[in-house]
């Protein structure tokens, strides 16, 4: 219908990382592995989009980290070859993951340091990585809701009537933007991830609710650490 509106988002593909560090906003490039995901990917949201009879907006977004980037630039290069129009993308710090401020790519062990040694905070509490509304006390620092609510604003100022547009960025801040559109129940966070490079399709309905239209979460393992 042409007065819905749709999205299509996708975690980038697999990365090198910076070992014990939250991934949110490491610097680093994709991974062999990560690039072959990225046109796994294209392969499928170009099916997805078909069987719904749809049609691309022809900007891909993507978040400014550079593992996020070259998942859609594969991504539009793989789509491209199926003849799908791109005109090009759109990098924006709106889709970027939960930031850390003055912390940024410490590593945990680090981070806890920092705040136990300052006389003015103490200890994070234990689990704060995963806890969704817990905001470093740093300079600069968010939520991961709050990463959700400024994803969740990003898609809802860019989607357009009856086209899907395409969106790479991060999984946290992908789950925690779905949580506030509506279309996850914040006790479902924690419980799911997403795959790698693997699109996840919504629809804008014309009374303004958003709904999962296509594409698997990942159920996550009880021992599993949360990935950004």
């Amino acid at each position: 219908m042409a007065d819905r509106g749709y999205v299509a988002f996708l975690r980038h593909g697999d990365y090198r990382q910076r070992a014990g560090a939250p991934s949110a906003r490491q610097p680093y490039p994709l991974t062999e592995k990560g690039l072959r995901q990225a046109a796994d990917g294209a392969d499928a949201l170009a099916a997805m989009v078909a069987a719904h009879g749809l049609t691309l907006a022809p900007v891909i977004y993507s978040s400014r980290q550079l593992r996020a980037w070259q998942t859609a630039d594969a991504v539009a290069d793989r789509l491209r070859s199926l003849g799908h129009r791109v005109d090009g993308i759109e990098q924006t710090s709106a889709l970027a993951e939960r930031g850390l401020g003055s912390a940024a790519n410490l590593t945990v062990d680090e981070i806890e340091s920092v705040l136990r040694d300052d006389p003015r905070y103490g200890a994070p509490p234990v689990g704060w990585k995963s806890d969704s509304d817990y905001r470093l006390l740093l300079e600069g620092a968010e939520s991961l809701m709050d990463a959700g609510q400024r994803v969740a604003r990003h898609i809802e100022a860019t989607t357009q009537p009856g086209l899907v547009t395409i969106h790479v960025g991060h999984g946290a801040s992908f789950r925690h933007a779905c949580c506030c559109l509506g279309i996850l129940e914040k006790a479902q966070i924690a419980a799911l991830s997403m795959f790698h490079a693997q699109p996840s399709l919504i629809c804008h309905e014309p009374d303004g609710s958003w709904q999962h239209l296509d594409g698997a979460w990942k159920i996550r393992e009880p021992e599993d650490e949360p990935k950004d």
